[in-house]
């Protein structure tokens, strides 16, 4: 499958394309083109060919400053989507954008300062991941500078700590 959908976006024209330009990070500059085709070629005869509307070609190139040498690393790479649905390319772009965004604020803090991955409980890890889904909310939604600060904030402050996440009143 992936063969013939780059074989169609290799050789046909875009029904739509849309370019985004994403350059205020710090220290990286990065430019997506965007370009839906007909799905037709790739998924004609097959299994897919009710379900795919659009095939989205998503060509990726990241500039990233290097502050040791002073220059500049560029990478490029070259993702493709199948949707269900006819869409445009602006459309598409925010869809993608949008799907990261849940993934870098949801589930990277989750991995990282909540440590999800490293869990080593294995009997009932529903009401864990419960657990820790309530604390996310809590910090996300009181968040004062970062999750990890507010984290050790509440882990030095104790009480005092939960009067200030509004969770109950300080006598």
């Amino acid at each position: 499958m992936l063969r013939e959908v780059e074989a169609v976006c290799n050789g046909a024209t875009p029904l739509s394309s849309a370019r985004t330009i994403d350059d205020k990070k710090r220290n990286r500059h990065e430019t997506r083109d965007v370009a839906v085709f007909d799905p037709a070629p790739a998924v004609a005869g097959t299994d897919w060919e009710p379900y795919v509307a659009a095939i989205v070609q998503v060509e990726r190139s990241v500039l990233t400053f290097q502050p040791a040498t002073g220059l500049w690393k560029k990478t490029a790479e070259t993702s493709f989507y199948l949707s269900g649905n006819p869409i445009l390319a602006d459309q598409a772009a925010n869809a993608i954008r949008r799907h990261w965004a849940i993934e870098n604020q949801n589930h990277y803090v989750r991995d990282v300062t909540l440590r999800e991955d490293n869990s080593r409980v294995r009997i009932k890890q529903g009401i864990f991941a419960r657990f820790r889904s309530f604390a996310y909310n809590i910090l996300r939604f009181n968040q004062s500078d970062t999750i990890p600060q507010d984290r050790y904030a509440i882990a030095l402050g104790g009480f005092s700590a939960i009067a200030a996440i509004q969770l109950c009143q300080e006598n």
